[in-house]
């Protein structure tokens, strides 16, 4: 993949499986948990639901951007993602981030020109930071085995959640600002999940004034709307 990736020990699947399995049963009988898609007891996300977050890449189009999406934001995906952003469950970062990986990796080979891409994840605002105690996306990046550079920050503004998509896109104006020149430099953009494409746009708008460029966009999950989404294998 032509974005960083932290190396690893070449470990097989199973041996993974295995040891998760091991040390989830383990953490189980010392701290009780409940599963982030389903709420069934012993695991923060059951075999069940870890199947259902199997990804299934496709792009999800936007007026204003276009990106790739691991999953469709509904059902356990939604409720996984929900138990992760907004209800401290970190735990849930292992399961999601093959999704991302997957949205990563269609983003990339989708670009014109894929090598030289710099991974860049659309920041939280501080205040987000400070009430979560935590960067959702940051830490879904680092699961998912890659790192971002940091290259826009947050100014402070509504949350999206519950807004129209006028309302979204007057919020999200003005809503990122680069920490310094990005001239010659090119992105894949990150985000968790893609509704309007509001925040991407702005995120992107920010990059491209100082003089850096988004070769590529991919989200974890896109939430379905009337605009017509083809998958990787159409």
């Amino acid at each position: 993949m032509p974005i960083d990736q932290r190396p690893g020990p070449r470990t097989s699947a199973r041996a993974v499986r295995v040891v998760r399995e091991a040390l989830s049963d383990a953490l189980g009988l010392l701290v009780p948990v409940s599963c982030g898609g389903c709420g069934a007891p012993d695991r923060a996300v059951c075999g069940a639901c870890r199947a259902a977050l199997a990804p299934v890449p496709a792009r999800a189009p936007r007026p204003e951007i276009e990106a790739w999406a691991g999953l469709a934001y509904a059902g356990v995906a939604a409720r996984t993602i929900r138990s992760f952003k907004d209800e401290g469950r970190t735990d849930a970062a292992p399961a999601l981030a093959p999704a991302l990986r997957a949205a990563l990796a269609a983003a990339c080979a989708s670009a014109p020109r894929a090598t030289g891409l710099e991974l860049a994840a659309v920041p939280s605002t501080a205040a987000a930071r400070r009430e979560r105690g935590y960067e959702p996306l940051a830490l879904l990046v680092r699961h998912a085995g890659f790192r971002s550079v940091r290259v826009l920050r947050a100014r402070e503004r509504a949350d999206q959640a519950g807004l129209g998509r006028s309302a979204r896109r007057a919020n999200a104006d003005g809503a990122f600002a680069p920490v310094r020149r990005l001239d010659g430099r090119r992105f894949v953009l990150v985000d968790d999940v893609v509704t309007t494409g509001s925040t991407l746009a702005a995120a992107a708008r920010a990059i491209r004034s100082a003089g850096g460029s988004v070769g590529a966009v991919a989200v974890l999950a896109h939430t379905p709307l009337r605009i017509p989404v083809h998958h990787l294998n159409d």
